[in-house]
């Protein structure tokens, strides 16, 4: 059988553990040599009936979970195969009830799926700014405050502002990609590491009047837009951003409902993934492109929880 490129050949396809442990194969090694995840070793045997090797360096037997954010599941390649299929490309993203209905498993379970495989959904680095303008912009995400009980809001913090809402920076090239952390505050201190990290030096950005981007220590060509007078004035905008923006919020808000600060990052991350990969792109190739970064990406639930690590087995 070919290899799918719609949900509905995907669950066929991926039914047959066979075709399922290949197609993973592929995309771990795609140059075809596997190597062991614990020594390096390139010398084993593979054991065809459990489907695992046995290394020759380090003397112990390995699968292809071993090393990935697969290890110590016990759910089956075609379980999360599907799962990978349904986060890439649902363009609003899918609920762990969601996931957990069309997979047959715990709602926990499908929790767990989607955030070990937002790990492989993580911006791989490199910068924004090479070839075109950058507009930058910050959204607030949480609660409106004066919507909490009073004895629910902290001391000093405004009800008519953004309080104590979670902060995402964004930076959009235009006819490029977007690149987005979350930070703890709008201060420069916050502000210039990321920007410096992720914008070329020297670069065009376009900003609103926030004051503290014109405080930058990185050198840039900067245009503002003053949003008390008018949103567009000629090339100098923001509105790409915003429409990031939107698709970011109609993922919270609408899908995942309510999301902790702790997890907002993993979140902000999917999204940005298939931003960047919403053209020139199939379905299939932004599940392979995925499924390609599962190798030392590894996340155990206490992390995930935030009580520690977990000591590796």
């Amino acid at each position: 059988m070919d290899a799918p490129s719609t949900l509905q050949e995907a669950i066929i396809y991926f039914s047959d553990p066979d075709r399922a442990f290949q197609c993973a194969l592929s995309l771990r090694w795609p140059d075809g040599q596997v190597t062991c995840p614990r020594c390096g070793s390139e010398k084993h045997a593979f054991i065809k009936t459990r489907r695992i090797w046995e290394c020759y360096g380090c003397k112990k037997q390995f699968s292809l979970k071993v090393g990935t954010i697969f290890e110590d599941s016990a759910l089956g390649l075609d379980k999360w195969m599907c799962a990978f299929w349904l986060l890439c490309n649902s363009k609003n993203g899918i609920s762990s009830c969601e996931l957990a209905r069309s997979l047959g498993v715990t709602q926990k379970s499908a929790w767990f799926m989607l955030h070990r495989i937002r790990k492989t959904m993580m911006d791989g680095g490199g910068k924004v700014g090479g070839s075109g303008p950058v507009e930058i912009d910050e959204t607030f995400y949480g609660g409106k405050v004066k919507n909490m009980h009073k004895n629910k809001i902290p001391k000093g913090v405004a009800t008519n502002g953004g309080g104590n809402k979670a902060i995402v920076l964004g930076m959009l090239e235009r006819g490029g990609k977007v690149k987005a952390r979350v930070i703890a505050d709008r201060k420069k201190p916050q502000i210039d590491p990321v920007v410096t990290e992720c914008v070329e030096a020297g670069a065009n950005i376009i900003t609103d009047e926030f004051t503290t981007y014109g405080f930058l220590e990185t050198p840039y060509q900067r245009d503002i837009i003053n949003h008390a007078i008018e949103y567009v004035n000629g090339h100098i905008h923001t509105n790409g951003i915003e429409n990031f923006w939107s698709c970011l919020k109609r993922g919270l808000t609408g899908t995942y409902i309510s999301v902790e600060p702790f997890h907002l990052d993993a979140y902000v991350h999917e999204q940005v993934f298939r931003y960047n990969n919403r053209k020139n792109m199939s379905d299939k190739t932004r599940f392979e492109s995925a499924m390609r970064n599962v190798a030392g990406k590894r996340l155990t639930y206490n992390e995930l929880i935030g009580v520690g690590a977990a000591t590796s087995h």
